[in-house]
This record gives C-alpha cells, structure tokens and sequence, in this order.
C-alpha cells in the first residue's frame, strides 16, 4: 500500500469514470492526488470519494485546451504539494458519427481536448520537471485503435494517433532527464459518460460487442488503474516509450467500431447516431 507513497499525482478528466477509478487507487497506494475538469461540482463529488480514508485531494477547473489556465494549475499543484511527479492525461471527448457527416466544430472539439489538451500538460509538466532537475512520470490513456484507425470515431482516432506519437517522441527526447511517457490503450470499459455516446442502447449490440471480446467481458475499473498504478510507480522504472493494451484480446478481432458497418445498413446506423446525441440545453 506504499507503492506511490511520497508521490503527487495530477489526473486529468479525474472527476469520473476511469480518471476517478486511477484516482481513487492512487489514494490508496500513498500518492497525494490533483484532478482537474471542466466541471466544479463533479470534481467536488470526486474528491469527497478518493478522499474518503483521509488522503489529500485538490481540485482544480480548467478547460485543457487554454495553454495559459493549464500553465496556472501546474504551479498551484506544485505550490500546494511541494512537488509534482506524475501526470495522466485522461481528459477526452469522443462520439460516433459517419464521417461524412462531421462538422468542422464538432472534428476540432475532439481534437483540441485529447490533443491540445495533452501537450499543453504535458508540455507545462516537463517544463517543470526539467527547469527543477527532477525525474517524472506522463501517462497518457490512449485506444485500441490508435494505430489500425476505426470506423465511425474519425476525431478521436486522428487525436489519439497524435497524442500516441508524442508519447513515443517525448520519450525518446525526455529520456536523459529521467522523465517517462507511457500509455494504454483501453477497449471497452463501460463508464457513465462515454458509454451513451459510443455504445448503441439496443441491447443485441451490446451483447454482440461483448461476444467480440476473447474473455467475454467489458473491462473492469479496477483492473485498468491497477495497471495505470504500476505504470505511474517505480515498480516500471525501466518502461517508457511503451504502449500497453488492456482489451480482453478485443483487438485481435478487429477494429473496435469497424463492425457496427456490418450488423446495421447505414442509413440505420445514421439515424441512431443521431438518437445518441446529447441534447442542447436551452
């Protein structure tokens, strides 16, 4: 239970789903946390869960996009913790769509926030971490289609492609400070938010996307932070540069969104995509 004791940790998108299950499990492995998000009252709510047992929690909002305000956390955090030496760029938006049908606004969305909002962490990190002759750790959550492209999911595959390229370029560029850049690379871990936006509520779909998984299962929280722990520790203190793949073997299958083309006619597949599109709110 000491295996990130004395270490501060800021988790990006930390306010739910899979950022506040590695947050919570960094609590208890000793790391002092920091999440930050868009959202004020999710992260209050977050904080009160990973800091149930007594752990220190700050809370920070900020758009990841503004390269300024993400400057202001970073010196806050260190302010506060006395240090900072591990970062998870977590943070992320991603929905289906035909292509065809993206608007440039709704592209550029996704790819400001895991892209842009990745380096400007990042960048501000390392900045930190190098001016004060200090060793750190990046992880950033990535996907199983990464690098063999998926249907339906153009912004974020684009993204998430470019998010993995700097992993692997800041490790090689970072590596004599004796900073580390990993990632993973989820598959299916359902979670309150992403999961209405990217799974299709009928029911024979899921169990279908299901059956596609070798283990026969959707991912557990638990089990993706245990591996962001163990990464973001001294326990993988000669692992950087690397991408780690936590699917159940889904990938073997095929592209993660490529089959919905198969079970579905398009016109079909259009107009549920439309259903699963979250409501403006007035």
């Amino acid at each position: 239970m000491l295996t990130l004791s004395n270490k501060s940790i800021l988790i990006t998108g930390g306010g739910s789903g899979l950022g506040l299950a590695m947050a919570k499990r960094f609590a208890e492995l000793g790391a002092r946390i920091a999440i930050c998000g868009r959202t004020e009252e999710k992260l209050n709510r977050a904080a009160k869960e990973i800091g149930a047992n007594g752990k220190t929690v700050l809370t920070h909002v900020v758009d990841v996009r503004e390269y300024d305000r993400v400057g202001e956390m970073i010196a806050r955090i260190v302010g506060e913790f006395g240090s900072l030496d591990g970062l998870v760029n977590n943070a992320a938006g991603n929905f289906l769509s035909a292509s065809e049908d993206l608007s440039f606004n709704a592209f550029k969305a996704v790819v400001d926030i895991v892209l842009i909002g990745s380096f400007n962490c990042t960048q501000h990190f390392g900045k930190y971490l190098i001016q004060n002759k200090r060793p750190g750790v990046v992880l950033n959550i990535v996907t199983t289609y990464t690098q063999t492209g998926s249907a339906f999911v153009l912004p974020s595959a684009c993204a998430k492609a470019g998010v993995y390229a700097m992993t692997t370029s800041l490790a090689t560029e970072w590596g004599p400070y004796g900073i580390r850049l990993n990632a993973i690379a989820p598959g299916l871990f359902p979670t309150e938010g992403a999961w209405s936006r990217l799974m299709p509520g009928d029911a024979s779909l899921v169990e279908q996307y299901k059956k596609k998984v070798p283990l026969g299962r959707f991912g557990q929280h638990e089990e993706l932070a245990n591996l962001a722990a163990f990464l973001m520790s001294d326990l993988s203190s000669y692992i950087t540069g690397e991408c780690v793949t936590i699917d159940g073997g889904e990938r073997l299958q095929s592209g993660q969104f490529n089959t919905l083309a198969q079970v579905m006619p398009r016109e079909k597949l259009k107009e549920v995509f439309r259903m699963m599109k979250p409501k403006k709110s007035s």
